[in-house]
């Protein structure tokens, strides 16, 4: 894997699949033990197999072996089992030290826990491995003392029996994203908005996520997507996505048809871009660079109110093309916020 201003690359090939030619069974896809053979994206294309994942999901849950494609199914939530290494936390320090190192602002840190890091303390021993609060710990210790961490995983675990983390998704929930805002403004110099100045408006309540998209679970319980509204007069001037072709378009911070579309969570900031360029009425000329993947997306909003312009980067999209789309030098603040299913997906 290569660094470059330290975001990684990673293709990906897709191309026909056969039940013979891959050598996995409709067996295999029931009991979810295809996890090395068959990626997720593939596997959707095949006849079948959502049904197959219900069934192998229902199945399984009824049973007393829980688990589905990787994903462990309880009453409460669905949570991502799949195995962890020290390694990737590894590499993802070497590339935000590596970025560090050419940029000439002051760079935040904050890694963010999927619902298994706040949820999984009660899964079985047999399921244990690296677990996401050693992940965490090895992370920060091997970033330069200079970068400036945020805790985000202590905030979330505190709060944990609040609605913070998707109960069909490894992702946070809106309120979850504005707990760790609170932190994270004040660490770059600003007072947060307060909830009770929001309104929020529940967009829907039937959002089905990543994991029950691995299960196909019909019980798993369904996830709310809000967004955090706040009229003190800040509006958005310009809010422009472009993606890795170059060609770039007009976008908003919410795009509300998506949640009927294939994809509901690209509710916050529509479909996925390399790069997007937020300018807004605030009188401060303060500028920030966001560097994160599809975890950040729920969370640029909150930070609108505090700054003349934002611009963040898709670690997963931009690769190593980061200075076609910004020179990173014309921010003075950078916040890397990735979620750590990222890190240990992609590194």
């Amino acid at each position: 894997m290569t660094f470059i201003m330290g975001i990684s690359t990673a293709v990906i090939f897709g191309g026909g699949l056969t039940e013979g030619a891959s050598g996995v069974s409709k067996k295999d896809i029931l009991i979810g033990s295809a996890g090395d053979k068959l990626t997720e994206s593939v596997a959707d294309k095949l006849p079948f197999v959502k049904q197959w994942r219900s069934i192998g999901a229902e199945t399984g849950s009824k049973t007393g072996e829980p688990v589905v494609n990787d994903v462990y199914i309880s009453e409460e939530r669905l949570l991502d089992v799949s195995e962890r290494s020290l390694s990737s936390a590894v590499n993802f320090a070497k590339a935000v030290n590596s970025f560090d190192k050419s940029y000439g602002g002051t760079l935040y840190f904050a890694a963010i826990p999927t619902s298994t890091g706040i949820y999984g303390d009660n899964l079985p021993s047999y399921l244990s491995s690296v677990t996401e609060k050693q992940l965490t710990d090895r992370l920060y210790d091997e970033i330069d003392g200079n970068i400036r961490k945020i805790d985000a995983y202590t905030i979330l675990k505190m709060l944990s029996e609040n609605y913070i983390c998707c109960r069909s998704d490894t992702k946070w929930t809106s309120y979850g994203a504005y707990c760790v805002y609170r932190t994270v403004i004040q660490k770059l110099g600003f007072i947060p908005i307060s909830y009770d100045k929001y309104t929020i408006r529940h967009v829907t309540d039937n959002y089905h996520g990543n994991l029950y998209s691995r299960t196909g679970y019909m019980e798993s319980k369904a996830d709310i997507l809000d967004i955090y509204e706040y009229n003190d007069g800040t509006e958005i001037i310009e809010c422009v996505g472009t993606d890795y072709d170059g060609v770039s378009k007009d976008i908003g911070l919410y795009d509300i048809d998506a949640v009927e579309s294939g994809n509901p969570y690209n509710l916050y900031l529509g479909e996925p871009m390399a790069f997007i360029k937020i300018r807004t009425t605030v009188n401060n000329e303060k500028s920030l660079l966001v560097i994160g993947d599809e975890t950040a997306d729920c969370f640029i909003p909150f930070l609108t109110k505090h700054y003349s312009e934002i611009a963040f980067i898709s670690a997963d999209r931009c690769g190593e093309n980061i200075k076609e789309y910004v020179d990173t030098d014309l921010y003075e603040q950078a916040v890397f916020l990735v979620g750590l299913d990222y890190i240990t997906e992609k590194y």
